[in-house]
């Protein structure tokens, strides 16, 4: 198979062509990759295929890839060769290379951190998902380690109805929090079926100020799922007058354009992009990986944190 692989010299990358195909173990599956996500934090890690390793076949970066299921190893019950996957794996091993990283054209999966691709869905965009991941993740690490009982914290979800606002409410749900969310009133219903307590009308100019009254002025976290300047605005008119620290949180998935005059309105509010949502889906196939990691490397590619590749076009 071809795969990435460190350069023969300097701290480059290059494609090999005659990778071994990795064979699965016990309660892992072998994927036919279609699309990866590229991290910012995988082109900080060194690919290396030592020519002395038992099954030089694989590398540990690209955490997050989609791609349909080649071949099962024994035990494997869930799924199905053929089935289309969806694989979130968060820490590949470093000292086996049989068992980490997808920047090639197959690789190996843990049936337990896999899930079925729906058939209306396009891989490149299944890919997507760790996104919404890594944008509510901040937010509940950064309070979740300051209280562990988090039934009374209230965060508000701006955008609720979108992909991200969606998956962010259950996570925020699941974790204790109470999610409010601001939407189209046609979304309510669709809102509140995956946790959201309350929904407020994203379109009325009195939302931010309906949610401060809603919250008695304590409210202390928003995650803006759209984040322009609309909504960043709305969202510190709805944030509270902060905690004992005196500081409340606003966390974004992308920088709006007026981002600036609108932080300073308030120094009593915290403010942060993820820039989560900025998606990029590169063609060509496996030549192309090379110098895509470069370009995340040298910064090249920093307005984006998610590369998406079509490995199979």
């Amino acid at each position: 198979m071809r795969a990435v692989v460190g350069a023969e010299s300097g701290s480059g990358y290059r494609l090999a062509q005659d990778v071994p195909i990795p064979d699965p173990p016990r309660g892992m599956l072998l994927v036919r990759i279609h699309s990866v996500t590229f991290n910012p934090g995988d082109a900080n890690k060194r690919v290396d295929y030592s020519s002395n390793a038992a099954t030089p076949g694989s590398i540990d970066s690209g955490c997050y890839f989609a791609g349909t299921v080649a071949r099962l190893g024994e035990g494997v019950t869930r799924f199905q060769v053929g089935e289309r996957v969806l694989v979130c794996s968060f820490d590949p091993n470093a000292t086996d290379k049989s068992k980490g990283g997808a920047f090639a054209e197959f690789a190996l999966a843990e049936q337990g951190s896999s899930c079925r691709v729906p058939d209306a869905m396009d891989l490149a965009e299944a890919c997507s998902i760790g996104m919404g991941l890594a944008a509510v993740g901040p937010l509940l690490i950064m309070h979740g380690g300051d209280n562990d009982d988090n039934n009374n914290t209230t965060v508000l979800v701006s955008g609720g109805a979108t992909p991200t606002g969606i998956m962010a409410t259950q996570l925020l749900k699941m974790a204790g929090y109470t999610p409010i969310v601001t939407c189209s009133p046609a979304d309510n219903a669709l809102c509140r079926e995956y946790g959201a307590a309350t929904c407020f009308d994203i379109h009325s100019p009195a939302c931010g100020a309906d949610i401060r009254v809603h919250t008695d002025n304590g409210l202390l976290y928003v995650l803006d799922c759209i984040a322009d300047d609309v909504t960043m605005k709305m969202s510190y008119e709805a944030l509270g007058s902060g905690s004992g620290s005196g500081l409340s949180y606003y966390f974004g998935l992308q920088k709006p354009v007026n981002a600036t005059a609108v932080k300073y309105t308030r120094r009593d509010v915290r403010a942060d992009w993820t820039l989560a949502d900025g998606l990029q889906v590169l063609g060509g196939g496996p030549k192309n990986l090379p110098a895509a990691l470069e370009d995340l490397k040298t910064g090249r590619a920093h307005n984006t944190k998610r590369l998406i590749v079509p490995l199979m076009a």
